[in-house]
């Protein structure tokens, strides 16, 4: 069993600085139409008292900032799921999946 991705690593390594009580960082590059062990689309789930007051533009504005790095070179996509502890409870500890891929033309 292999450890996660170089590029998954350092979200998970930028995005611990909001301290969050819940993170998820999940590749989804398998869902697109790139190279085999991409690591280009990903979405994140980040659960957070640094949420609290913020409004969503301002949550993803946050997430963004740390992953600057990221964002200008390997990662081309991002979804992102940003919420306090009390959003995360009330919807059960879970988010939607993203969308199909409606791009490119198959492997």
């Amino acid at each position: 069993m292999t450890g996660p991705a170089p590029v998954e690593d350092a979200i998970r390594n930028r995005l611990g600085q909001l301290d969050p009580v819940h993170l998820e960082v999940l590749n989804e590059s398998f869902r697109h139409n790139v190279p085999k062990n991409s690591e280009s689309h990903f979405r994140v789930v980040v659960v957070s008292e640094a949420f609290r007051g913020k409004s969503l533009v301002t949550r993803h504005r946050m997430v963004n900032a740390g992953l600057q790095e990221q964002l200008a070179g390997p990662v081309h996509a991002l979804a992102i799921h940003a919420m306090t502890p009390e959003e995360w409870f009330e919807k059960g500890g879970e988010v939607s999946g993203s969308p199909e891929c409606l791009g490119g033309t198959g492997l």
